[in-house]
């Protein structure tokens, strides 16, 4: 009964309109506490836009460690108790924008978002601008290189934006498991642009669609041919594609592949497309060198949100993101209870040898462990 009070616990939390809700299993008793000296000083800098304090509140909450970790529920309890006030007072005017940024490696990812968030951090436009950046951990040492922050010197030079890389420790779609909680800390800090940029390994790296306002797309010229456009997946989720490097000598190949992924997504089902927010996905291209085209796209992404605000499909889709992530995350919790369960934890050593030694399929080892935590319910 008590794992179960706990599992039911996460409900309520995951219905908040903000967005994706943290990952945190502590229980109700851990998040009602009374808020100790440090979590009071991280809220209080968050609140204030401190970045010191946003980066060490984002470190609290990636913590594995069971302390940490219910430091991190108290606070991010806080944090969403203060983004509902302000949602209140402010209403649409509280919300900032999300945007994913994907890609294959090579396309000007770090580039791109160095050169759009210092146009958007200057004096002129006064935006205060998060970078959030995922960087492949190593499967040998666990490492990561976290050299985004490099790429963006100039970036991370501006009181106006914060760049924070952290490493994705296995966690597939290219993002880390606590991006969602990372993007909450981001806002309460009073930055109304987040952009989160994924390790950038595929097609099928498309998980950050499903925590972000607007996806965006970076693609290289001569990365292929119309028919290569046309594969599924990340392609049709895509709000925008961004034709990078159209400069010198790769213009001509900028304008070819501009005009064939312009070809391409008359052929896809826009993921957002609805009778109430008729958005087709736009194709533009910039060069991230020269900063041209930044303008058009950053007037592509404003007439995003704005069809998305009137038509009310940004809050409906965080909505949806709610519910979606709060299935996640209770997979997430069953693993752990399952891994942890001692009836499982007694049959796993036998069983994973028999896997190894090839005397056992993978699927009938997972329906041994699954009896054995049957049985003993």
């Amino acid at each position: 009964m008590h794992r179960l009070a706990r599992a039911l616990w996460l409900i309520p939390r995951c219905l908040h309109p903000q967005g994706p809700i943290p990952r945190r299993y502590s229980t109700p008793s851990a998040a009602s506490s009374s808020v100790d000296s440090q979590v009071q000083r991280l809220l209080d800098g968050v609140l204030q836009g401190q970045r010191w304090a946003l980066a060490e509140a984002i470190t609290l909450v990636e913590s594995t460690r069971a302390a940490k970790q219910q430091q991190a529920t108290a606070l991010l309890t806080l944090v969403l108790a203060e983004q509902q006030r302000r949602l209140r007072e402010q209403g649409r005017d509280a919300l900032s924008l999300r945007i994913g940024v994907s890609g294959s490696p090579g396309a000007g990812k770090s580039t791109f978002l160095e050169c759009l968030g210092s146009y958007l951090a200057n004096d002129e436009r006064n935006h205060k601008v998060a970078c959030l950046t995922i960087d492949p951990s190593s499967r040998i040492t666990g490492g990561s290189l976290l050299g985004d922050k490099t790429r963006m010197a100039n970036l991370s030079r501006n009181p106006r934006a914060f760049i924070r890389p952290s490493p994705s420790s296995g966690a597939l779609g290219g993002v880390t498991r606590t991006t969602a909680e990372a993007i909450l800390l981001c806002e309460a800090a009073g930055y109304d642009v987040v952009f989160v940029e994924t390790v950038g390994s595929g097609q099928n790296e498309y998980v950050v669609a499903d925590m972000v306002d607007v996806f965006v797309l970076i693609v290289a010229p001569g990365g292929g041919d119309e028919l290569q456009a046309m594969k599924r997946g990340i392609m049709e989720l895509c709000d925008v594609v961004v034709v990078n490097k159209a400069d010198g000598d790769l213009l001509p190949a900028a304008r070819r592949t501009q005009s064939d992924y312009i070809s391409a997504l008359k052929f896809l089902q826009p993921r957002s497309h609805s009778q109430s927010f008729p958005w087709r996905p736009k194709v533009v291209r910039v060069s991230s060198v020269t900063g041209e085209g930044m303008e058009k796209a950053w007037s592509t992404l404003e007439e995003f949100r704005g069809m998305a605000l009137e038509s009310g499909h940004l809050e409906e889709q965080r909505r949806r993101q709610n519910l979606l992530w709060m299935w996640r995350f209770v997979n997430d919790h069953l693993q752990d209870l399952f891994r942890n369960d001692p009836a499982v934890q007694r049959q796993a050593a036998a069983t994973e040898h028999a896997v190894l030694q090839g005397t056992l399929t993978p699927l009938a080892g997972a329906q041994v462990l699954m009896e054995a935590y049957y049985r003993r319910k």
